[in-house]
């Protein structure tokens, strides 16, 4: 059956993806197969991201969802597409209440048995699921069902993608395609995850336990005996909407103070827990009147390893330092930055988004701003971005906008620096850092004491003539290979041209015809070389305070 329905959501597919690979195809070959490429600008680029929006919202459930992750890819698509995307909102109409009413007896029973009200209008619809507000034991409840017969639909359209990819990495290129493939196995695994509410329920339950003693932030408890794997039942608890800034200053509440604890509260998740929240849009975050933050929806949440962690307040501090070399030494062993990336010029991209932000202060620049620039240059250079990592990413940049929606004047960087400070990680840091020199004092002072003993062992082997050197030559654009094949095309056009002047000159015009004809196809094979020539094997774009503000206005 999920076989049987695959096949037909492939055509579906097909059908709304298909102008977009046209479009692709015809930037490769402005005449498909054949003719130069074309220069794609921000604007087509715009259009073309409004258009897959468009298709992604047509297709559906997976596909909003799938949306949702590229967005937080700037390693996958270029940045006209990432913020087009991230317009997705996870809302479409609630299914009938019928077919929610089956989820729910077939998983608790009856729903005047279990329930001592319901309300059958869904206060809220999402790609998965829905959320109704009901009443047990005088207690009021959020009840999210996950959407009747969803399953099937999902892994339908997993199988297209899996099916889809091979065709979908022939109009991109390798840097992409890796990213590509790692994405697919990511999303997959991340959809089942979230429609799976028994482990949102254990995540929810996790996070609660660790901000237990911290009244500044409320998450809800967990109905156990209304819960399963379809329906999560929780405590309602009600407030403004955070990004409501208006209705915050009519009932007295710092903004200030509150962005600082929504921060706060994001950097216990990630840096000391391990395990966050990861959708903080404002749609799923509320104020108390006391100025709780009160924490939606969990569905989509995820954990952090140690090592990731600790590389995490590495590069916070080498942000908040200017350390440059911090800042890619960093990037580099969590995995991101390739280490044959080019240092100087991507310390050049450094050195220019955090000049580019900074304010009249010389620490008064918002890591946001700092992110977005290194999102620009992750499409165009050998950057890499962990899944983890990704899902940090996105987390850090929506919190940084909710907070500068509350205070303007908000200062990401500053918050985070005392935080780092109170919880001794500054100090750790610092620590290791004077750890690592000495080590690397001790191991300079052996060496300098067996380097007499390997320089007299080596002109020795000179003097007798026993040393062999080996060379090995790293081409990863294949130059060499281009130049080979250019060289014997060269001849080869040579031989067919004396060919047909020889030919020709004995008055044979017809069998000059064939070495002619073989002359012009290798003189094509000659262009396309060198027009590919033009295309693989230019030098890596460079940045500048120009290029940089003229990304920007555009």
């Amino acid at each position: 059956m999920v076989r049987l329905r695959a096949y037909r959501r492939f055509f579906v597919v097909a059908w709304q993806f298909l102008p977009l690979l046209w479009a692709y195809t015809r930037d490769r070959h402005r005449f498909v197969f054949f003719g130069p490429g074309r220069q794609v600008d921000v604007e087509t680029q715009r259009e073309r991201a409004n258009r897959l929006l468009e298709s992604l919202l047509t297709l559906g459930p997976t596909f909003i969802k799938l949306g949702q992750l590229l967005s937080t890819r700037p390693d996958v698509l270029p940045p006209a597409y990432i913020d087009e995307l991230s317009k997705l909102q996870d809302e479409v109409p609630p299914a009938e209440w019928e077919d929610a009413r089956v989820v729910l007896e077939e998983d608790l029973g009856p729903v005047e048995e279990r329930f001592e009200e319901f309300n059958r209008d869904a206060i809220s619809g999402a790609s998965l699921g829905q959320v109704y507000r009901a009443y047990i034991d005088d207690r009021l409840v959020a009840v999210k069902v996950r959407r009747p017969d969803i399953e099937s639909l999902i892994e339908a359209d997993l199988r297209v993608i899996k099916f889809s990819l091979p065709l979908l990495l022939r109009f991109v290129q390798d840097a992409q395609a890796f990213s590509l493939e790692n994405l697919s196995d990511e999303f997959a695994k991340t959809i089942r995850e979230e429609m799976d509410y028994s482990r949102e329920a254990d995540m929810l339950r996790e996070i609660r336990g660790n901000f237990a003693d911290n009244d500044r932030v409320r998450i809800p408890e967990i109905v156990e005996s209304h819960s399963t794997g379809r329906v999560l039942t929780m405590e309602y608890i009600g407030g403004t909407k955070i990004s409501n800034v208006r209705e915050l200053d009519e009932k007295g509440i710092d903004r200030h103070e509150l962005a600082e604890t929504l921060q706060r509260t994001y950097l216990q998740m990630i840096v000391d827990d391990g395990v966050f929240h990861a959708d903080p849009h404002p749609g799923n975050l509320a104020v108390r009147e006391d100025g709780a933050i009160v924490f939606y929806d969990f569905g989509m949440s995820g954990r952090v390893d140690s090592f990731i962690q600790h590389k995490i307040v590495e590069f916070y501090i080498a942000v908040a330092n200017q350390d440059i070399d911090a800042i890619l030494d960093t990037l580099i062993e969590m995995g991101t930055l390739s280490p044959e990336a080019d240092r100087q010029v991507m310390g050049d991209v450094m050195e220019l988004a955090i000049a580019d932000v900074r304010g009249e202060e010389i620490e008064q620049y918002r890591v946001n701003q700092i992110i977005s620039q290194i999102e620009n240059t992750i499409y165009e250079f050998p950057l890499r971005l962990p899944s983890n990592l990704a899902l940090v990413l996105r987390v850090a940049t929506v919190v940084e906008g909710v907070c500068v929606t509350l205070d303007p004047d908000f200062d990401f960087i500053e918050t985070a620096t005392e935080y780092l400070t109170e919880e001794g990680y500054r100090e750790e840091t610092a620590k290791q850092v004077a750890e690592e020199t000495g080590r690397e004092l001790w191991d300079s002072t052996r060496a300098s004491i067996r380097l007499p003993q390997t320089a007299d062992r080596t002109l020795t082997k000179l003097e007798r003539g026993n040393v062999a050197v080996n060379v090995d030559i790293e081409d990863p654009n294949n130059v060499f290979d281009r130049f080979a094949k250019r060289l014997i095309y060269g001849l080869l056009l040579s031989v067919t041209l004396i060919s047909t002047s020889i030919i020709y000159a004995f008055r044979a015009w017809q069998p000059a015809l064939v070495p002619a004809l073989i002359s012009v196809f290798i003189i094509y094979v000659l262009y396309r070389s060198f027009k590919k020539r033009r295309k693989g094997i230019r030098a890596r774009p460079q940045f500048t305070r120009q290029s940089m503000r003229q990304r920007r206005e555009e």
